[in-house]
């Protein structure tokens, strides 16, 4: 079994984290960091709702090796929603950095950053570069194994309208409803295809370690696949199973 963390897990594709995971047999207990309680609930799901978000770090439920823990961010906001470029750097950058500090500090040993397309710390866009700054962070703390997924344009009911996005939102959909969302899948993905890449990664490919960037054709492969997700120790219980 293997525990997980999740925080942003009100959000679009955080919310969708959580309900594929409480989907997997091999799963144990789900835990969600947040200002809210999330969407979906589950046995499986203990949530932290913490007003503060400077004793998110604080909260982190204890790790031990008996059960191995994932942490999954998706953790973000807009410059509107956070109240200018410098409340959102320190949400989606600084909150971010410091939660996966946390992390590997108590131990956990694969997190999975849900980040952005062209994100660079040398990148000309002020959005694109705090993302980049915040991966390269992520990186510098060397867990057993860092998922970057770099979506594109995301498509997701969101709670709050984005005005900037909201034609290229209604182009998309209207294409995707025309020739399928594989059709669109180099430039936009949809939130449940985005969280099953990752949760896919994370737990159904222990061979492949260190860091692990999800490209937009990367996450439409495995956002489309549906086999199933079997974690090592669930793989090998199958196998001997099988044998006996």
């Amino acid at each position: 079994m293997k525990d997980t963390i999740v925080i942003g897990a009100t959000g679009g594709v955080g919310s969708s984290i959580v309900k594929f995971l409480t989907t997997l047999a091999e799963t144990g207990n789900i835990t969600t960091i947040g200002r809210r309680h999330p969407s979906t609930t589950h046995e499986k799901i203990s949530s932290i709702v913490e007003a503060d978000t400077a004793q998110w770090p604080l909260r982190l439920p204890p790790v031990t090796a008996a059960t191995p823990t994932t942490f999954f961010s998706a953790l973000g906001t807009t410059r509107a929603a956070a109240g200018g470029l410098e409340q959102q750097i320190k949400i989606d950058r600084d909150l971010n950095l410091e939660m996966a500090k946390a992390a590997k500090a108590a131990g956990v040993t694969t997190y999975v950053l849900i980040s952005s397309n062209s994100a660079s710390a040398s990148s000309w866009s002020s959005y694109l570069r705090f993302k980049g700054e915040l991966e390269d962070g992520v990186k510098e703390l060397n867990f057993d194994k860092t998922v970057i997924v770099q979506p594109g344009l995301i498509l997701v009911e969101r709670e709050e309208k984005r005005l900037a996005e909201a034609a290229t939102q209604m182009m998309a959909r209207g294409l995707s409803r025309l020739f399928g969302e594989r059709a669109i899948g180099c430039v936009a993905q949809s939130h449940d295809k985005i969280a099953r890449a990752a949760v896919r990664e994370a737990l159904g490919h222990p061979e492949r370690q260190g860091v692990v960037v999800l490209s937009q054709a990367d996450i439409m492969k495995l956002g489309f696949d549906a086999s199933p997700v079997l974690v090592p120790e669930a793989a090998a219980a199958s196998t001997e199973a099988a044998a006996s």
